[in-house]
């Protein structure tokens, strides 16, 4: 997909090669929803996104930690509010779990809100001698296995902005209504079972508690503990999607993309000649940029040189998902030709996507894995004397069975039970407690 070019700067992507774009059958109705969409209000605003840009350049200082984390694929039936609820708690969790046990401030990012569209390896899906296309998320598709669902449809873009505002909704409630009010720890693991995982959160929430009374008794203020921050991201895929909801800011002319606090560009159109690359060399969001265990210096100073030419801290991150088998080999050179360039970056590690496997006809990954990748991650840049600045994770809030492993093991043969994911498999609410304080250590040691 390639178009011609145009001074308009959020349309600037047009001259470039698209790649896992989905192939619309009417353009007419693809222009009526854009044009739809470009008179919507923003989901997010640039003052959020440029204290989120400042907090991410503390994470590549070493001052704060990343914590990124939600569905592979968001989907239009589960973005309800016991889901929205249950994945932020999870999260709220993980992020107490680590600000307290491995004491430094933790940034807060779900991929929520906007995670409706996938890449995939093939264009098409063939079963039983039917091939049709490949289901690339609800706000492309549908996942059944029809002619009809299967074709790309336009009205879902304006689905995906539905969803998405109901979800940033009910996050702006939940994190400034007193739902994620520090005091409230105990409550947030009420109703789990008493695995080990839950059990030291318990615990944990004692030692929080024991500590805000003794706070309390000093007269210090808890308004403060009241209210977080919860930023939203997703990967920047649909480019027609991205650009209607880039806007100018009022107060500077400057471009922002509003369907997201930060976006990140996939392994597969990270492409610095790309689309993907140009549109959002144009904004002012934080950006992340996948990488794999194929890449090289060269590619990553390229990038910079597009997304990051004046070297602004928190701008640009890198979240390595390079596989467990990899990640001690390959990330050194990297992080070597990083540290010497000396532009500032965010490191983070995306220790799912290198570590995926099929068992019995289900994707899986195995937790000590993905666990392994996470350590071997924590190990090079303390060798070299970098910062691991965060970790990007596909979790979910409910007691899925899609990942093999953890305190309350999830066996082989426990796949089927709860195997709901429609894409990739993700850590269920224990494993992701249990990642949480295995990270806390890593930040201890």
């Amino acid at each position: 997909m390639c178009c011609m070019l145009t001074e308009d700067p959020k349309q600037s992507w047009r001259a470039f090669p698209a790649l896992q774009q989905p192939a619309y059958p009417d353009e007419e109705a693809l222009r009526a929803v854009l044009a739809d969409l470009e008179l919507r209000p923003p989901l997010v605003f640039a003052g959020e996104v440029d204290k989120l840009k400042t907090q991410m350049g503390q994470a590549g200082a070493g001052e704060a930690f990343v914590l990124m984390g939600g569905d592979c694929a968001e989907t239009f039936a589960e973005s309800t509010a016991d889901h929205v609820r249950l994945k932020m708690q999870t999260i709220l969790q993980m992020a107490i779990v680590l600000t307290y046990a491995g004491g430094i401030p933790v940034i807060k990012v779900g991929r929520m809100a906007g995670q409706y569209a996938k890449p995939r390896s093939s264009d098409f899906e063939e079963r039983d001698g039917v091939t049709l296309p490949s289901y690339r998320g609800d706000s492309v598709n549908s996942h059944e296995f029809t002619k009809e669902a299967r074709t790309p449809d336009p009205a879902r873009l304006l689905g995906a902005y539905t969803h998405s505002g109901t979800t940033f909704n009910l996050i702006r409630a939940f994190t400034q209504g007193g739902y994620a009010d520090l005091r409230e720890v105990h409550a947030w693991n009420r109703g789990f079972t008493s695995n080990p995982a839950y059990k030291k959160f318990e615990q944990l929430a004692a030692e929080i508690d024991h500590a805000l009374k003794f706070m309390k008794a000093c007269g210090v203020d808890f308004d403060a503990l009241q209210y977080v921050d919860f930023y939203s991201a997703h990967e920047a895929l649909l480019l027609e999607y991205e650009a209607a909801l880039t806007r100018t800011d009022s107060r500077t002319d400057d471009l922002y993309n509003t369907s997201a606090h930060m976006l990140w560009i996939g392994e597969r159109t990270r492409d610095p000649k790309g689309a993907h690359v140009e549109l959002l060399s144009k904004v002012k969001n934080p950006i992340g940029v996948k990488i794999g265990p194929n890449a090289k210096p060269e590619d990553i100073f390229a990038l910079t040189d597009k997304l990051n030419p004046e070297g602004e801290p928190g701008r640009m991150s890198l979240i390595t998902r390079m596989g467990a088998e990899n990640i001690r080999e390959k990330l050194p050179k990297l992080v070597e030709a990083v540290k010497a360039d000396g532009r500032p970056y965010t490191w983070l590690t995306d220790p799912m996507h290198g570590n995926t496997i099929t068992y019995g006809g289900y994707k899986t990954r195995r937790f000590d894995t993905i666990l392994d990748e996470v350590k071997g991650f924590f190990e090079v840049h303390r060798a070299l004397g970098t910062i691991p600045g965060g970790i990007h994770v596909e979790l979910t809030g409910d007691d899925v069975t899609e990942v093999i492993g953890g305190s309350e093991p999830v066996g082989e043969a426990d796949l089927g039970s709860r195997y709901e994911t429609l894409v990739d498999p993700r850590l269920n609410h224990q494993q992701s407690l249990e990642m949480a304080f295995q990270v806390a250590s890593l930040l201890n040691s």
